[in-house]
């Protein structure tokens, strides 16, 4: 007898074997165990996951068909409100928004909504099954610049309703994000993110790469040279953090950012790919969130002894609690309540060891959690040669500072309306981590959908 309580079990990749290899973690259910775990849904009348979603998925109506057997329709349903699913059954943090309100959950387990989305979109990818080309066009043109979570979703929404959309991508290849910080074990870029793009494009959306808007174009010439009526923006938040402490220009320092994108962007984990990338001994990650687990796990698959060193304890990590699983389970070690204070390095310049002291939790901070303090005389160094730094990021300025009008705050982000992403600049929208700083890939997914709707209610208007 099944037990309603639980969840069906997912099958991954044996720890051992996954941390010598970049495949994919996360094996899956298969139809029968998707059908299994559908049966747990008491499809609620007042389904509080569909408002723990950012994109309003119409989660029981798609959870029923899979119940069904009908994966076709299961598919066509989440297709309505998101635009990535492969790509957010996999990376989206469930256990915070849509599973964290299923009812379910009260007495047991929710319901694997994230492993179910994953599932309707894998077999719609192996089934050949297409989002459809709008039939009427409104004959107005929108620009997006970044082809990450926050463009992809508002170009494909604006498509849908009818818009002609041109994506403008910095990078040589689309995805934004997705390829390159998020790693090939948490999210296959061939098979899924690729995948998920051509389906984009397969809306009617044109994806032009290797165009830096602020340097090769402006948002004012694509307005007035180029005869786009409106245009957002989309650029995430590509620029890292450091801490600012002696020793941290030494050689074998990098941000998570640069070490992410030579691996996962320019495939520096596989052995024949001509962008190198430092094949350490003995690495510390500084940070908590995902991003650190992201680069702590991608170092170790390259060799090498990995460290979490992060200044709080582990209640707060902010990083997923299956990330933090998955890198102890792969032997990740985590040295928590622990700062850097200085980074040595040899006579060459190159990294030698961390200089540490212990911390201890005290008062909460304005965000609630208590305030690391450090312990006197509690100092020590670790022996490293390489030092990845994850600590946020923030948006590039090149795009605000280009373009005359558009407000930005204190940390560099783009001033724009949650409800529907306008900016100060008229028929300029923005979203996602140009406008957050660097938040998760469904809220970007959120706020593109919003400015797909303030676009449309704008053009409609003029």
């Amino acid at each position: 007898m099944m037990d309603v309580l639980k969840k069906v079990p997912v099958r991954e990749q044996d720890a051992k074997e996954r941390a010598a290899n970049f495949e994919e973690v996360c094996l899956g259910y298969d139809e029968a165990e998707a059908r299994q775990e559908a049966e747990r849904c008491i499809n609620c009348k007042n389904a509080q996951c569909v408002k723990g979603c950012p994109v309003a998925i119409n989660i029981p109506g798609f959870i029923e068909k899979v119940k069904e057997g009908d994966m076709a329709q299961a598919y066509r349903i989440i297709s309505e409100s998101s635009a990535l699913p492969a790509v957010c059954g996999r990376v989206c943090p469930q256990e915070s928004q849509c599973e964290g309100k299923c009812i379910r959950g009260i007495k047991g387990e929710p319901i694997a909504i994230g492993k179910l989305e994953r599932y309707v979109a894998d077999w719609a990818r192996e089934n050949g099954l297409k989002p459809q080309e709008a039939a009427e066009k409104k004959g107005k043109k929108v620009a997006v610049i970044g082809s990450g979570p926050a463009g992809l979703t508002c170009a494909g929404d604006l498509a849908k309703m009818g818009y002609e959309v041109t994506i403008f991508e910095a990078l040589h290849e689309p995805g934004g994000v997705l390829v390159y910080g998020i790693p090939e074990f948490r999210l296959p870029k061939q098979d899924v993110v690729a995948r998920e793009i051509e389906n984009v494009k397969a809306l009617g959306v044109r994806i032009e790469t290797n165009v830096v808007v602020g340097k090769s174009v402006t948002i004012d010439s694509l307005m007035e040279d180029e005869g786009f009526d409106a245009v957002f923006i989309g650029s995430g938040a590509g620029l890292p953090k450091f801490m600012g402490i002696p020793g941290e220009n030494a050689n074998g320092v990098f941000s998570a950012n640069e070490y992410l994108t030579r691996s996962n962007l320019m495939k520096a984990f596989d052995g024949d790919a001509e962008t190198p990338i430092m094949q350490s001994r003995k690495v510390a990650v500084v940070g908590g969130g995902n991003v650190a687990m992201d680069a702590a796990r991608t170092a170790l698959r390259l060799g090498a002894e990995v460290h979490i060193v992060y200044r709080r304890s582990e209640e707060e990590l902010p990083a997923r609690v299956e990330e933090v699983h998955h890198a102890k389970e792969e032997g990740i070690q985590f040295d928590l309540l622990t700062n850097p204070v200085e980074i040595l390095s040899d006579e060459n310049g190159w990294v030698k060891g961390m200089k540490c002291i212990r911390m201890e939790l005290g008062e909460p901070d304005a965000s609630g959690r208590r305030r690391p303090v450090e312990i006197p005389g509690s100092e020590f160094t670790m022996e490293l040669d390489t030092v990845i730094m994850s600590l946020g990021t923030s948006p590039n300025p090149l795009i605000s500072s280009t373009t005359e009008g558009l407000e930005t705050d204190k940390w560099k982000c783009i001033v724009a309306d949650e409800a529907d992403g306008r900016t100060t600049k008229e028929g300029v929208y923005a979203g996602g981590d140009a406008v957050t700083g660097a938040a998760t890939v469904i809220l970007a997914m959120g706020a593109g959908k919003a400015a797909a709707k303030g676009i449309d209610e704008y053009l409609s208007g003029k």
